[in-house]
Parts: structure tokens; sequence; C-alpha cells
């Protein structure tokens, strides 16, 4: 026994002075397994309470307070840009949005509200002590299957009524936005502007000029080009400043005398060698000017400036001239008119010029713009944007963004869907009958992604201040009678709060539909297959201190702190209000 004894105690030792592996640097915080999945689903949730209000017609509106200025919005797109999340598992989530909103320009919320609620159901079955690869499994099934019945349900756009569509499809889009109350105002001007694009349909060809004053309604679409009057010499207010059918030149170079350089040294043998110096320089800059009006040409525009003695020049011969042009507003106005912007005044011929049906420098509230109207070849549109706030034509240019994109995509895609959450409450039924056939965990997983899809009509609901379970079970319930119904939705002009929203022209592009379903599955089943979160506090303090430098200071973070199981606090945003 004693011999036992000491063998035990030396064991004991020997187990203690073994040295421990040291693997990450001193500091190095590591959380893993089930509490730390439970944890970013948690900091996810804190994100999608933020924005879920703001989706739908009667969303609420977010005012962000950032720096010196102030926005109010309620595009979910936009709350996320403005919030700087450093929590790594909402960051996925803010990723989505972006590409959401750059590939299809609207549905932001509503893939971020959906990826909230699967994460929310997938809480339950970790906690149960279900494995993530299982619900991701069964997640990319449903994921599939909606996708399936969405193309399936879709219906074909008819071209005798296209038009029609995308302003059905526009005003559906503005519906949510601060300018709903002018959505078939809005919704004729942008399919309008649309049209005007070539095949690529390239969105850059649509320009939004915001003008501070006036009613809403005073907006409208100029077929063709306007830019704000540019920086102008004396002489300008001389020029001409109406043309029918002009002859119009685009440049890409200064017509303006150059000054010397700094410490500039010019070596002369006598007096009269400096005279010719300046008498050459003179005769490039009219040469310049005298092949420009030998073209014919009655507006010049020049990315680059015109100096005062090009302008007057041009003043005498009843030439429009416009020097530092911005480039996208030149680019526009070369599609319009049809032409070509020239790097050098040689050769300068009538092919290279373009034309429109009228030239105008026009007042519009306080400023003054060049309006490029009746272009015969105009593959491009500008929108001039009036209202009284600068708050409101913020918000009302991001809107019209929201619905340019989603009319590209309609005409693009050829297939329609029903919104006002008709097109969720059809694939959650049609995934509740897909289960039944599927054994196992996964049944009751697929059941909970069918659940997760509710979402959108009950936060919709909720939003506009109505019973969102009365209306869900309404929706349940309208649903489940049959394929007559699958396009029953949420209709705040229906009596019962719930309709036929194909019928009431509710419509949304298939695409849009496509990609948030798509969307959200794969950022969930990112989170969820993370196990473990390796974080080094010292080179996170440093990050924080370089924050605290640019910013000016330390700020309060925003957002409540949010506890882990481990009893840690974290927080999801960075501050993003600076002081004055």
């Amino acid at each position: 026994v004693s011999t036992q004894s000491t063998w035990g105690l030396l064991t004991i030792m020997s187990y203690m002075l073994t040295p421990s592996i040291l693997l990450l640097k001193e500091g190095t915080d590591e959380s893993q397994g089930k509490p730390q999945m439970i944890s970013n689903i948690n900091a996810c949730q804190v994100l999608v309470d933020m924005v879920k209000t703001t989706l739908g017609p009667r969303g609420m509106d977010k005012l962000m307070h950032c720096g010196g200025s102030v926005t109010i919005t309620n595009d979910g797109a936009t709350v996320i840009n403005l919030l700087e999340v450093i929590h790594p598992a909402p960051k996925m989530l803010v990723d989505i949005a972006k590409a959401q909103d750059n590939e299809m320009g609207d549905g932001t919320t509503s893939v971020v509200v959906l990826a909230g609620e699967l994460l929310k159901e997938a809480k339950g079955f970790v906690e149960d002590g279900v494995h993530p690869q299982i619900i991701i499994k069964a997640y990319r099934d449903a994921q599939r299957e909606s996708l399936q019945r969405v193309k399936d349900v879709a219906m074909k756009i008819d071209e005798a009524n296209r038009r029609e569509i995308l302003i059905k499809c526009a005003q559906t889009a503005l519906s949510s936005k601060l300018v709903a109350s002018y959505r078939e105002f809005f919704a004729e001007i942008i399919v309008s502007a649309v049209e005007k694009l070539e095949g690529d349909l390239d969105k850059s060809m649509i320009g939004i000029k915001k003008v501070t004053g006036g009613s809403v309604t005073d907006s409208f679409l100029v077929d063709g080009v306007a830019f704000k009057k540019t920086f102008s010499y004396a002489g300008f207010e001389q020029q001409p400043k109406k043309f029918i059918k002009p002859k119009i030149c685009l440049l890409s170079l200064e017509l303006e005398l150059k000054a010397e350089k700094e410490n500039a040294e010019v070596r002369i043998e006598k007096p009269e060698d400096y005279q010719s110096i300046v008498d050459a320089e003179w005769t490039i800059i009219y040469e310049k000017l005298d092949l420009i009006v030998k073209s014919g040409a009655q507006v010049v525009l020049s990315k680059l400036p015109i100096g005062d003695l090009a302008t007057q020049y041009f003043a005498d011969r009843n030439i429009f001239c416009a020097g530092r042009v911005p480039e996208d507003d030149l680019k526009r106005t070369a599609k319009a008119t049809g032409a070509t912007i020239q790097v050098t005044v040689h050769g300068i011929t009538p092919a290279v010029l373009g034309t429109c049906g009228e030239f105008e420098e026009r007042q519009i509230g306080n400023d003054r713009y060049n309006l490029f109207i009746g272009c015969a070849k105009a593959k491009s549109a500008t929108i001039i944007l009036r209202g009284g706030a600068e708050q409101f034509i913020e918000e009302a240019d991001r809107s019209l963004n929201d619905a340019i994109m989603i009319v590209r995509r309609a005409k693009k895609c050829r297939a329609i869907v029903a919104g006002g959450g008709a097109i969720e409450m059809e694939l959650s039924r049609h995934l509740r009958e897909y289960s039944r056939n599927i054994l196992g965990k996964k049944q009751f997983i697929i059941n909970g992604y069918a659940k997760a899809l509710e979402v959108i009509p009950k936060c919709i609901s909720a939003n506009a201040g109505l019973d969102s379970t009365d209306i869900i079970n309404k929706l349940r319930k309208a649903h489940a009678e049959g394929e007559t119904n699958r396009w029953v939705g949420i209709n705040f002009n229906a009596p019962s709060g719930v309709a036929d929203n194909f019928k009431d022209f509710v419509w949304e592009p298939e695409t849009l539909k496509l990609s948030i379903i798509n969307a959200a599955t794969e950022a969930v089943c990112m989170v969820l297959s993370v196990d473990e979160t390796v974080k080094n506090p010292k080179s996170e303090q440093s990050q924080q201190d370089e924050r605290k430098k640019m910013a000016g200071g330390a700020h309060p973070s925003l957002g409540r702190p949010m506890r882990g199981k481990g009893g840690k606090q974290f927080s999801l945003f960075t501050a993003f209000h600076t002081p004055t």
C-alpha cells in the first residue's frame, strides 16, 4: 500500500511539473462551443431590432446624428451604413445588406430581418444540442425548395403591358418611402428615365439633381442632360443662353493662358525675344479658338477650365461655353447628344459634334441649370428633384435610387410576384407541406425556416399598428384554402387588412425575392458555421485608441452592452455621434 501511495504521489507531482503549452499571445481571449454560437446570434439580434421597425409602407424613420450632419431615413442600407458595426457576427449581416443594395437597390431591410429571424429559429435548435451542420443542411434544402417555388409561381411580364407593370413595380418600391404620397407621380418619371437607357441599363446614365425649394410636384424629367451652371469668367453673361438644334462640341482640354511655374527660367539675349515668347503663347490659344469656331459649334463644353479670354472670344461670336463640367455630366451629355469628347481641337469634324432639340440655361430655384432637351439620340436622362427641406430631398434621392434599381431589374427579369408578404406566406405554406415528407430532425428545422419567412408580413403589420397575430392567422387561413389565394397578402386598403395583392397591383420583381432568400440564407449559414472566436485585447485596444485619435476623443458606445454566456460585456457598434 505504501508503494502504491508513493507512485501515485510521484505521478501527481510529475503532472504538476509538466510545463503548460502557450499557443497564443498572453491576454488573448478565446471563446468557443455552444455559448459562442448563441452569443453571435444574440449580437445579430441587436442589429435586426434596430432596423426591423423601418420595414413596410408604414415603417418608422430613424434620425441619425453623425458628426455635424443629421440624416432622417427609413432606408435599411442607409441606417446600416451609418452604423460602424464592430462585432464580427453582425458584420456579416451588414455585408449582405450592402450587397443587396448594390445589386438590387431595394430589399436591404427585408434581407436583414429575414436573416435575423432564421438565426432566432436556429438558436432554439442549438440550445437543444442539434449540431450546426444539420441545421445548415436543412436550411439549404429549404432555400432550394423556396427558390424553385418562387420561379414556379412568378407571373411572366406581358410585353404589351410592360410599361404599366414597370410603373406598378416602381409604385410598390416607393410605397415604403418618405415620398409614398407621390408614388404615382414619381413612378411615371422613373419608368420614363429607365426606358431612355441602352440595353445594359447603366444606372449612371440617369442623373438626379437636387434643387432646394418649391414643391415636390415641381420635380420633372429632362429627356437628356441637365447640370448646374459651372464657374464662369467675365463675358459669360454676354453669351446667348438658348439655342434651337445647336451643334455641340465636347472637349477635354484647357482653353486658357497658363501661368508660368514658380522659379521658371527663360534665357534670352535681347528684350524682343521675350515678346516673341508671349506672342507665341497668344497665337496658340487663338489658333485653338479659331478652329473651334470654324467647326460650327454653338455650344462648347470642357472638362477642364475655359479662361476669361476664351469666354469673351466665344461671347463675341454668339457661342455658349462652360468649363469645369463634371466628368459624369460630360459623359451623359455625350450619350444624349451623340457627340464625341475630343482631346484636341485639330480635326473636329461634323461627325464628332452632337446636337439636341433645344439648349437652354434656365433658373431652377436659386440656381441656374444648363438643359439639353429633346435629344433624338438620347440614351441618358436627368431627374430634377425639388423639395423644401434638405433632409427631405436627400431621403427622396435615396428613395428614387431604390425605385430606379427595381425598375431596371423588373425590365431585365421579365417576371413578377405579389408583394406585401404574399409570396413569403405562400413559401411558408409550401415548406410546411414539403417538410411532411422529410424524416428526422430536418423536418423540425425546415418548419422553423417556414415560420421565419412569416416575419416579413408580421413586421409589416406590426409597424402599421395592426394586430400582427390576427393578420398572420388570416393569411395562413387564406393560403391554406388553395392555389387561388396564393397572392393574398397585407393590404391596408382592405377592410380586413388582407387582400389579393396581385389584383391590387402590389408587384415586385422575381429576382428581388430570389436575391433576398439567397443572401439571408447564406449569411445565416456563415454565422452558424462559426464555433470559435479568438480575440486579442491588446490589438483591439490599439485599434480603439487609433479611432479615438481620428475622432478627436473617446465617445460613449452606441447600443446597449450585451452580456455573453461567460459574463463578458461587448458592444455591437462604435460611436457615430461626434460632439461639435
